[in-house]
């Protein structure tokens, strides 16, 4: 097991307070990428791809949590949902367009503020803040998503725990990130990065976390992870659902 879970990186630098989950250092990177954000061809073109896999694992889980009817429309119909680390609102708006009364939080002001534009651009009606999650008095929610965000904070335990603290009773929790193996960071970071797929300095190997760390944060914050799915990559499928984890990965969570 590599020693960043047990030395991350410093929060000093980042400028963010004791305690608090938000490094600032990741929100102004991710701040300055707010108006391409929904650039299917800009700097997060590899989100746009990522997203309907995400939609893919999540329409099943919905599905399979909730026992609803595969051929709805809107399944989330009547429920509340809360995007962490929303971006611009790239997975909220689908979350709506489900049926879902969507709240979207995330660290850097730019992107809630992107996010707001374009929902209200496409007709939907999605609440979205800028701030930590855990600070924010916006009660609790019977979806929770943090999708590729948990590596970029700075306290992962006390992050898992404020996403736990968002959750109503018999709600459902999704997650998904890249996992700590030579893999990724060889793709993701040597040649993702290294060629432009996705903007340098997006990720920082140290602090991906493993399937079975996330299996322990979950466990301490009082939930029970799903069986992980991967999230792999081939030339002829591209992004896709996969039984290998060692890329990235993606997990449910519920209270018990």
């Amino acid at each position: 097991m590599s020693d960043a879970t047990t030395q991350p990186r410093s929060n000093t630098s980042a400028g963010t307070i004791s305690g608090a989950t938000i490094r600032a250092d990741e929100a102004a990177h991710f701040g300055k990428l707010a108006k391409d954000w929904w650039d299917a061809k800009g700097s997060s073109a590899m989100l746009h791809r990522l997203n309907p896999v995400r939609l893919q694992f999540l329409r099943e889980a919905i599905d399979l949590h909730w026992a609803g009817d595969i051929e709805a429309r809107q399944p989330l119909a009547g429920k509340t949902a809360l995007d962490v680390g929303c971006g611009a609102g790239l997975l909220c708006e689908p979350l709506a367009r489900l049926g879902a009364d969507v709240t979207g939080v995330d660290a850097a002001p730019e992107n809630a503020a992107a996010a707001a534009v374009h929902a209200e651009g496409a007709g939907l009606d999605i609440r979205y803040i800028a701030g930590e999650v855990g600070a924010l008095d916006i009660g609790s929610f019977d979806l929770v998503t943090a999708m590729e965000v948990i590596e970029h904070v700075a306290d992962k335990a006390a992050f898992v725990a404020a996403l736990a603290g968002r959750l109503a009773p018999g709600g459902l929790m999704v997650l998904s990130t890249p996992n700590r193996t030579p893999q990724s960071r060889l793709l993701m970071i040597g040649a993702a990065e290294g060629i432009g797929l996705i903007p340098k300095g997006t990720h920082h190997w140290d602090d991906f976390i493993t399937p079975e760390e996330l299996d322990a944060l979950l466990d301490q914050a009082g939930l029970d992870m799903g069986e992980p799915r991967g999230i792999g990559f081939s030339p002829a499928k591209g992004l896709h659902l996969s039984g290998d984890l060692s890329l990235n990965y993606i997990v449910t969570a519920r209270a018990r």
